[in-house]
């Protein structure tokens, strides 16, 4: 027996070790890791971008502790393309490495589109966060995917009462859906953006300054228009078996936000 074998057979497994206070965890792994990705993308095949995951399983009474090594060893055995089938790989994974019932693999990470300006057509870069959270439970599994999408909204109040203008602001939309088949994070986008006052835009000139400020004013929603338009069209896509939207509006006249959530529950019919 060498040295290094000595050495492992030496060292003690405090892990392992039982625990008489008989608490499950329901949640313990690794928070915050870097990690490099490529994404599936609508237009080009794959994107490259980087995610900040969660690695985590439930810990039955018995055991002391978790083995946080493992979980590193298990993402990094999959490379770097994710996509819906390869998380749940991952989460199997982690609940055969960990010897879980449980397994979660959350991951946020920037997704960048490129965008026309609606005038000219001047090309640039907008990013929106996207959130994929994968769960397994014994051979059950979820997948829920969240994208955050800046839009402009305009005060309907606020242009029906004044003489001269209408205030807007920007607006940040929450999608969340579980679906029965993949849906692009592109689609969602587009959902989220066909409901609001306007679009964001990274580039804009003149003329296209001039398209998006009179078009938001021609299509002003309040927060509850926003939320209620982006589940109009998702109770329209069949697929789509469970969403929650939120959206948030960072008022430019007030030193408040305004706030609204729609959520449909498995089996209702959006009503």
């Amino acid at each position: 027996m060498n040295n290094q074998q000595t050495q492992g057979t030496l060292l003690a497994d405090c892990q392992n070790q039982r625990d008489h206070r008989r608490i499950r965890i329901d949640r313990v792994g690794v928070k915050g890791l870097r990690h490099p990705i490529e994404v599936r993308d609508r237009s080009f095949a794959t994107q490259s971008t980087v995610a900040t995951m969660s690695l985590l399983v439930d810990l039955p009474h018995h055991f002391k502790g978790t083995h946080m090594s493992r979980f590193v060893e298990v993402l990094n055995a999959h490379g770097r393309l994710i996509h819906v089938k390869n998380l749940f790989s991952i989460v199997h994974a982690l609940q055969k490495r960990l010897d879980a019932e449980v397994a979660h693999l959350v991951m946020e990470f920037p997704y960048f589109l490129e965008k026309e300006a609606p005038a000219t057509g001047a090309v640039g870069l907008v990013d929106y966060q996207v959130r994929f959270e994968a769960a397994a439970c014994g051979a059950q599994t979820d997948f829920v995917m969240t994208v955050v999408v800046p839009v402009t909204t305009l005060c309907p109040c606020s242009k029906a009462i004044s003489d001269r203008g209408a205030h807007n602001q920007r607006g940040y939309v929450t999608a969340a859906i579980r679906s029965g088949e993949p849906v692009w994070i592109e689609e969602v986008i587009e959902v989220v953006e066909g409901s609001a006052s306007s679009p964001i835009y990274s580039l804009l000139k003149r003329p296209d300054e001039k398209f998006v400020t009179e078009h938001a004013y021609d299509h002003p929603v309040f927060v509850e228009d926003l939320v209620r338009n982006v589940a109009v069209r998702l109770n329209e896509r069949p697929e789509i078996l469970w969403y929650r939207v939120e959206a948030e509006n960072m008022e430019s006249i007030h030193n408040h936000a305004a706030y609204a959530l729609v959520e449909k529950h498995p089996g209702a019919n959006g009503s």
